[in-house]
């Protein structure tokens, strides 16, 4: 870098600073300079510098590493957090979810529940999340007014849901906020077949043909229970990938969520497509779903990404917490206590997350060039003492409460734990104003 550059916009000097990539490093004593939104240097602190800066930050004790994504989510269903606990999965779904949905969800449900996600999402030192409800419009205005980034998938089922009357209006609105926001810098439109369950092959050809005209992403439930897939078998004769594989659905694009049940065959078909699996441990865990085998698909080279799913089956959007019951779990799954090491952990919670969007070339790792999507994590606490290797800190004894701050494309949305564009204080009381409204203790 020559003296003729133009100044950085900002100098970080972490103490530690874990770029993911290359896998397994970490950096002592070094900065990363942003310029434009985008990482424009990283090297050792006595270079960095010599560097001209507009501003120079300081971040003893801190842990710099690229943003969290959290790969599976339905943002707007965190106004539904503890609604219907302790319940399995068909029976919280279509006695208690469903019916509220039908009830309650409209846009202001949908933009209130979704920047109240946002929200504890930022806090919790998340950068990108992969999103799958209703009104996928009013969930792209949310975004696109805090400043984060996202994937936005357009529901689509075989009946009606809140927004759309049919699975073609679904597809129709889509296409055309697909065509909207396909120049956006932070947001990216999806298509999200509902499930194998709720998806006729007719409508999977459609939703086929056109993600890929447009190449577009592919976000779907897949084998999230061993029931799901008993069922198709007993209907059909055929496992629910291998139908979707049959129609041409899996591939680089194709994002298939939870697949806690996976066969020989199932393997074969996930490596041969190179297909993503997203994996939502503790959602899995509360709904009693099954074990995604995380160790096997990593070693088997496909990539897995992690996603919290939404808050009324989890019940938070904390990725960091999730990425060490998933790092515990893998391990208890494999018999293996080197399965899934906090390094490769945290490789899931960010890159892994990026390539299963197709935006790895931007996002996911701390790489000059890339766009500045970044968390700083305070280990100096008493918890986090003494440190040997600041990764397995992180993993094994940090809680999200120590995302100090935030970045998104070099700016700023979290500053010392406080959001630097969304009111917390106005988010709580509309949140706890639906609470009353839903469980009818309203005026």
């Amino acid at each position: 870098m020559t003296s003729t550059a133009a100044p950085l916009d900002l100098l970080l000097l972490p103490t530690w600073l874990v770029p993911v990539e290359p896998a397994g490093v970490v950096l002592k004593e070094h900065g990363l300079g942003i310029r434009d939104g985008c990482i424009a240097f990283i090297g050792p602190r006595a270079a960095a510098l010599k560097l001209a800066a507009k501003e120079v930050r300081e971040l003893p004790g801190m842990l710099l590493s690229p943003g969290l994504i959290n790969a599976h989510g339905h943002a707007a269903m965190s106004l539904f957090r503890g609604l219907a606990d302790d319940l399995p999965l068909m029976t919280w779904l279509e006695k208690h979810i469903w019916p509220a949905e039908a009830k309650w969800v409209d846009e202001a449900f949908v933009r209130d529940g979704t920047n109240l996600a946002i929200a504890e999402q930022l806090k919790g030192g998340i950068t990108c999340f992969c999103d799958m409800y209703f009104y996928p419009k009013v969930a792209s205005d949310c975004v696109h007014n805090s400043g984060m980034r996202a994937q936005i998938a357009m529901p689509i089922l075989d009946f009606p849901i809140p927004g759309a009357s049919s699975a073609d209006e679904a597809l129709r609105q889509a296409i055309e906020l697909f065509g909207d926001l396909k120049h956006h810098p932070r947001i990216k439109i999806a298509f999200g077949p509902h499930a194998p369950y709720t998806v006729s092959d007719a409508n999977l050809e459609k939703i086929r043909v056109i993600a890929e005209e447009l190449d577009a992403t592919i976000h779907m439930h897949v084998h999230e229970t061993a029931f799901e897939v008993q069922q198709a078998v007993e209907q059909t004769g055929e496992r629910p990938l291998a139908r979707l594989g049959r129609l041409g659905l899996l591939g680089p694009r194709f994002q298939a969520v939870h697949m806690t049940q996976i066969s020989e065959d199932d393997l074969a078909l996930l490596v041969e497509s190179n297909t993503s699996v997203i994996h939502c441990p503790e959602s899995n865990l509360k709904l009693a779903s099954g074990f995604c085998p995380v160790e096997r698909l990593w070693q088997a080279g496909v990539n897995v990404a992690i996603g919290t799913d939404g808050a009324a089956s989890n019940n938070d959007l904390d990725l960091l917490g999730e990425t060490r019951t998933a790092a515990m779990l893998a391990k208890a799954v494999a018999g293996s206590a080197t399965a899934l090491d906090a390094h490769r952990a945290l490789r899931m919670a960010t890159l892994n997350g990026a390539r299963a969007m197709g935006l790895e070339s931007q996002i996911g790792s701390l790489e000059v060039g890339k766009a500045a999507d970044m968390v700083a994590f305070d280990l100096s606490g008493l918890a986090q003492q003494p440190i040997y290797d600041p990764v397995s800190q992180l993993i094994y004894a940090t809680g999200r409460d120590c995302v100090k701050h935030l970045w998104v494309a070099g700016k700023p949305l979290l500053d010392d734990r406080q959001l630097t564009r969304m009111d917390e204080q106005q988010l709580t009381a509309t949140a706890i104003a639906w609470g009353q409204r839903i469980s009818g203790h309203s005026e």
